[in-house]
């Protein structure tokens, strides 16, 4: 029975031979066996060894197998951290294996979510989020233009990271937003993509899926030319007036037309081929709408006009009321001045001389 037991301890041994190591830095994969090898122990029990963990008390599933080596079956992050086999050989000699172990986890492809599909020269703009899921250690998150890695400056290019582990796990997820600033009269379809590089050395990068841009430049206003046909655009009701915003720049830019604050009706605008770049509006709409606009501004003036006529009507109304009532206290203050005097007057003129 113990001998079965011994070979088949044996055999998993030799079928993890590869996993093998010794006194050395080593790092395992999570999920996957590790064997560390005791050195100087007897191949044979009963042999006189002592496995020990400097970080911690080891996971339950780590046992020594009969030729003294000891078995990790499942590798995980709580078995990072120094091991240590103190053996006596049979002769009374005295060896230490130490051995640091790493684990790792390779995470899934990188991507690039919420990416721009255009921007704007000479403008701050977010280009996308790159996301890194399920990995260990963290790794760092990179970004590139034309193949170029992108260095924040805080100026044309700002990079917003966060870092979050997993309570269960304790794998890592990355996020990295990039705001770039394009520069004015660079190119037009530049093509940005993002890396995520281990944490662990001679571990290949990972990338995502390149993205491509297109970046608009904006005309200068003295170089924008609006063309009115016929011109003056006076027509009669129910004629058509053409009106074409020319901008001649490269790539053709976008062109929005707006009356006052609010966009003309969906459709109008058009984006003109070949040469310098046009957007027209024409239709008969668009005089009838004139028209309407000159009538009311017409009629707002004559309103105003009438309001001002009736407040001068009001003003000298007023006036006019005033001055009769000043014209009847003179006439009473007269009246008083020439009534006849009072009976002591009277009766003292009687009887004077």
């Amino acid at each position: 029975m113990a001998a079965g037991a011994a070979a088949g301890a044996w055999v998993l041994v030799l079928s993890l031979w590869g996993a093998v190591v010794g006194d050395q830095n080593i790092t395992a994969r999570i999920g996957k066996p590790l064997v560390l090898n005791c050195k100087g122990a007897p191949k044979k029990p009963p042999q006189q060894l002592e496995w020990k963990l400097v970080r911690g008390p080891w996971d339950s599933v780590a046992r020594v197998l009969p030729n003294g080596s000891l078995l990790l079956p499942t590798v995980g992050i709580q078995d990072e951290g120094t091991f240590r086999c103190r053996a006596m050989s049979r002769n009374g000699k005295e060896t230490k294996s130490n051995y640091r172990v790493r684990v790792y986890q390779i995470p899934g492809k990188p991507e690039i979510v919420d990416p721009a599909s255009e921007l704007m020269a000479g403008v701050p703009d977010k280009v996308g989020t790159c996301v890194s899921k399920g990995g260990y250690p963290a790794g760092t998150l990179s970004w590139h233009l034309d193949g170029k890695t992108l260095i924040p400056d805080g100026k044309g290019v700002s990079v917003k990271e966060e870092t979050k582990r997993h309570p269960e796990t304790g794998l890592f997820t990355l996020r990295s937003e990039l705001m770039v600033t394009p520069a004015r009269g660079g190119a037009p379809h530049p093509t940005f993509s993002c890396s995520f590089s281990p944490g662990l050395p001679r571990r290949r990068a990972l990338h995502t899926a390149p993205i491509q841009l297109r970046v608009w430049e904006p005309v200068p206003l003295e170089e924008v030319l609006l063309v009115v046909e016929p011109e003056g655009g006076a027509v009669a009701p129910g004629g058509t007036v053409t009106l074409t915003c020319e901008a001649p720049a490269q790539p053709p830019p976008q062109i929005h037309w707006i009356k006052d604050v609010s966009d003309l009706e969906r459709g109008l605008a058009e984006t003109g081929e070949g040469g310098p770049t046009a957007g027209s509006v024409e239709g008969p709409e668009l005089g009838t709408l004139a028209l309407a606009l000159g009538i009311l501004g017409g009629l707002g003036t004559a309103a105003l006009l009438i309001g001002v006529i009736m407040w001068q009507r009001r003003q000298r109304r007023g006036e006019e009321r005033k001055v009769p009532e000043n014209q009847e206290e003179e006439e009473e203050e007269r009246t008083e001045l020439n009534q006849p005097k009072g009976p002591e007057a009277a009766e003292s003129s009687a009887g004077g001389p």
